[in-house]
């Protein structure tokens, strides 16, 4: 493992644990993403997180790595893995993602639920010792499983709005099969 990646990973074990697993899918396009590039997994009390590694690359101002939570282990562990996967190359080849945007997953995040995008927010769960690696600056942000209506309701009243609704709400985050909050 490469320098960046070892930063990488002892910034999560400051919040987290060691990984339990390191995956990298070696199918899709993979060509896309960084040789180091892999998706780590770890338990969090009766959670799962994963969080990418290497998503981005030292010369990447800030970088950036995302992190989603899930209830124990899921079903379909390898949808979550090719998820963080294609969000990863989206934002290597296609738009550079950040804060409050959002991105379509093409399919539920785990079997019968209705959330098919992500909602890219802070790591409030973990509080602000995730959100900052300083050297080299990497961003670590929390990708929201969230529904169309969620989305087209941050388009339509923003981001403040959306995450007032959340929390007026006590959305239940990793529940695959949670209600709209919109």
């Amino acid at each position: 493992m490469d320098s960046y990646a070892q930063k990488l990973v002892d910034h999560y074990q400051q919040t987290f644990s060691a990984p339990t697993r390191q995956v990298r899918l070696e199918e899709g396009r993979i060509a896309f993403l960084p040789g180091h590039f892999r998706i780590l997994v770890f338990p969090h009390q009766s959670q799962q997180v994963y969080a990418t590694c290497c998503m981005s690359q030292p010369q990447d101002e800030p970088g950036l790595e995302l992190h989603l939570v899930t209830k124990n282990k899921p079903e379909k562990e390898h949808d979550i893995v090719m998820l963080l996967h294609a969000v990863a190359e989206y934002h290597r080849t296609g738009t550079t993602l950040g804060l409050g945007h959002t991105v379509n997953f093409g399919m539920p995040w785990q079997p019968g639920s209705r959330c098919t995008k992500g909602y890219i927010s802070l790591p409030y769960l973990f509080g602000p010792t995730l959100e900052w690696l300083k050297k080299p600056k990497v961003r670590c942000l929390w990708l929201i499983p969230v529904t169309p209506a969620e989305v087209e309701f941050k388009k339509q009243q923003g981001i403040d709005a959306l995450e007032d609704r959340f929390e007026g709400t006590q959305f239940d985050y990793d529940d695959p099969i949670r209600s709209s909050v919109a």
